[in-house]
C-alpha cells in the first residue's frame, strides 16, 4: 500500500557542465551507466568501492583504474557533494551543517558525538509536510522531497568533515549510527529514503548495519510495515501524547492515523522483539503531557509492546507555544514509566546553542534575526540554570 505525496520532486543528476553525479545511483544503476560508456562489468565493483568505501571525490585518485578509464569517467561523470552554507560547532561537541543542494534549496544535518560512538541526524525533505506544533521544522512549508543522492550525500559529507574514510580505523569512528530524524517525514519520501539507506547499508561501501540505523516517523501507519519488511531498520515513533484528543492537536497526522492504529502497526512491526525494541519519542511539554496520570496512561498504552521511551525535554525556538517542564517533573514521569518495566532515559539536550537539538531544525535560508537569536539564547540559559543541564 502506497502513500500519495504531492511534494515537488527534483532530480539533481547533472552538474553545471552536464555531467552525471554517480552518488545516489544503486549498484545496478551504476553498472548500467558504466556499461553505456563501454566499460566492463567488473569496473562497477571497483568504482562503487572507491566512491562509498574510500570516499573518493576525484576520479584521478582511483589508482586501481587505468588512466584512460579515469579520464573517460571524468569526462562524463562527477562525484559531487552539496556545498556547505554553514558549519556550526556546539560547545557540547554537536556539529550542524547547513547544506545547499544544486537547486539552491538548503537542509540541515547534525552529528551528535558520544564517548564511544556518534549519530548523524539526517534530513529527508526540504521543510516538512506535517505541522507538529512543538517542532520548528513544522513551521517551514514543505518545498520538496530530497532525492536519494541528497540523503546519501549528507552522510558522505559528514564522513568527509570528520575525516573518517579509510585508512581511518573503523573502530575509532565517531559516525557509527544514522538516525532519519532530521527535517521532514521519512515515510512520506519512502522510495528515496529506502534507496539511500540501501546504498548506506551495502556491505562493500559505507556498510552501516541496519541495526545502527533508526527511522523516525510521526505515524504514517500504512508505510510502517513496509519499512520493517523491506529495510529492517530500527523504528522510532513520535508519540508525544497518550490521548487522541491531545495528539490531534500537537501531532495533526493523528487525525488520519489515530493512536490505536499507530500502536497496532508497531505491534506488527517485522523483527521487533525485546532485543530490538521500538523507540517511542515523547517530548515533555509543561502542563500539557507531563503529569503522573499521563505517565500511567502511557504505560497502559504500551503494555505488551517491546518498547523503550525517550523522554525529550522541550527545546525552545522563537515563537514556540510551549515550555519545558521543570527537571523534577520529567524525572517523576520517568520514574513511573521505569517502574512499569520500560526503559525511559531522559535525553540530554544537545546542540541547543546552535539550534541543533531535537525539534529545532529549520533551514537557515529562513534565518533568525539578532533579536530572535538573543531571545533563544536567553531562554536556553535560563532553563539550563534551573534544571541542572549545565
Amino acid at each position: 500500500m502506497g502513500i500519495t505525496n504531492h511534494a515537488k520532486t527534483f532530480a539533481p543528476t547533472l552538474d553545471s557542465d552536464g555531467k552525471r553525479n554517480l552518488i545516489g545511483l544503486s549498484y545496478d544503476e551504476l553498472g548500467e551507466a558504466l556499461a553505456a560508456l563501454g566499460l566492463e562489468a567488473f569496473r562497477t565493483k571497483q568504482i562503487w568501492s572507491w566512491i562509498y568505501h574510500h570516499g573518493a571525490t576525484d576520479f584521478a585518485t582511483m589508482s586501481t583504474l587505468a588512466k584512460p578509464v579515469r579520464d573517460k569517467l571524468a569526462a562524463h561523470f562527477v562525484i559531487a557533494r552539496p556545498s556547505i552554507s554553514q558549519d556550526q560547532q556546539s560547545e557540547d561537541g554537536t556539529r550542524k551543517w547547513l547544506l545547499k543542494m544544486t537547486d539552491g534549496q538548503e537542509v540541515e544535518c547534525v552529528h551528535i558525538p558520544e564517548e564511544d560512538r556518534g549519530a548523524l541526524c539526517v534530513s529527508s525533505q526540504v521543510g516538512c509536510t506535517l505541522t507538529c506544533r512543538f517542532c520548528h521544522t513544522g513551521t517551514q512549508r514543505l518545498v520538496r522531497n530530497l532525492e536519494a543522492s541528497e540523503i546519501v550525500m549528507q552522510i558522505m559529507l559528514a564522513r568527509d568533515a570528520l575525516k573518517e574514510w579509510p585508512p581511518f580505523p573503523a573502530e575509532d569512528r565517531r559516525l557509527t549510527n544514522i538516525v532519519m530524524m532530521g527535517m521532514g517525514e521519512p515515510l512520506y519520501n519512502y522510495d528515496n529514503v529506502a534507496k539511500a539507506l540501501r546504498i548506506v547499508m551495502h556491505g562493500e561501501g559505507i556498510a552501516i548495519s541496519k541495526r545502527k540505523i533508526t527511522l523516525s516517523t510521526s505515524g504514517v501507519v500504512p508505510m510502517i510495515h513496509r519499512c520493517g519488511e523491506e529495510l529492517g531498520v530500527n523504528l522510532a515513533v513520535s508519540l508525544h501524547a497518550v490521548t487522541d484528543e491531545l495528539r490531534d492537536q500537537i501531532v495533526p497526522i493523528n487525525r488520519k492515523y489515530p493512536i490505536r492504529d499507530l500502536l497496532k502497526s508497531c505491534r506488527d512491526y517485522p523483527g521487533s522483539s525485546n532485543a530490538r525494541r521500538i523507540t517511542f519519542e515523547y517530548i515533555m511539554l509543561k502542563g500539557v503531557n507531563d503529569s503522573p496520570a499521563d505517565a500511567r496512561q502511557l504505560v497502559k498504552l504500551l503494555r505488551g509492546l517491546p518498547a523503550k521511551i525517550n523522554l525529550i525535554p522541550f527545546n525552545p525556538w522563537p515563537g514556540a507555544p510551549f515550555e519545558c517542564p521543570d527537571w523534577s517533573v520529567i524525572e517523576t514521569f520517568g520514574d513511573i514509566v521505569n517502574a512499569a518495566g520500560y526503559a525511559s532515559p531522559i535525553r540530554t539536550p544537545r546542540g541547543r546553542d546552535i539550534m541543533a537539538a531535537c525539534g529545532q531544525l529549520k533551514s537557515a535560508s529562513l534565518r533568525f534575526s539578532a533579536a530572535e537569536k538573543a531571545k533563544i539564547e536567553s531562554i536556553i540559559k535560563e532553563k539550563e540554570a534551573g534544571q541542572g543541564l549545565n
